[in-house]
């Protein structure tokens, strides 16, 4: 199944994954993976990849409520260009600001406990911004 898009959101404990469907609408949690140690995270990014095949990756960009980026956007771009490199896909860098707040929001609401959150969260916050991206794309498609 070919998606559009892959969603990344780069933690500094795991990294959450969510894909599209293959209309590029909708948005869905994949899982989440530790971060460390590096090889094992790069094997599930290339596992991911080829059971999804996405056109190209959406990295969460943590920017400050300023808008201006500080360590964990350096972060993010470093992880961005290593899988850019890696799985020679397109990368694209997208404003995550308050997904990690919403999604956790979501899954207090859902009546998740404290544990099953925290092993969620990641994937959840990836899904959030991937499906802004996919509005956006939505939204200039509907322009044109």
């Amino acid at each position: 199944m070919t998606t559009p898009a892959l969603g990344v959101d780069v933690g500094t404990v795991r990294v959450g994954f969510a894909g599209s469907d293959e209309t590029g609408t909708i948005a869905t949690p994949l899982r989440t993976v530790p971060r460390q140690p590096q090889a094992r995270l790069l094997r599930e990014v290339e596992g991911i990849i080829s059971e999804r095949l996405p056109e190209c990756l959406v990295v969460g960009l943590p920017r400050r409520l300023d808008g201006s980026e500080g360590d964990s956007a350096a972060d993010a771009r470093g992880l961005a260009e290593q899988l850019r490199r890696r799985t020679g896909l397109p990368v694209e860098m997208w404003d995550e600001r308050f997904t990690t707040a919403a999604a956790e929001r979501g899954l207090i609401a859902a009546g998740e406990r404290r544990a099953q959150r925290r092993r969620h969260i990641d994937a959840v916050a990836a899904s959030l911004l991937l499906q802004s991206w996919l509005d956006s794309r939505a939204t200039l498609r509907a322009a044109r």
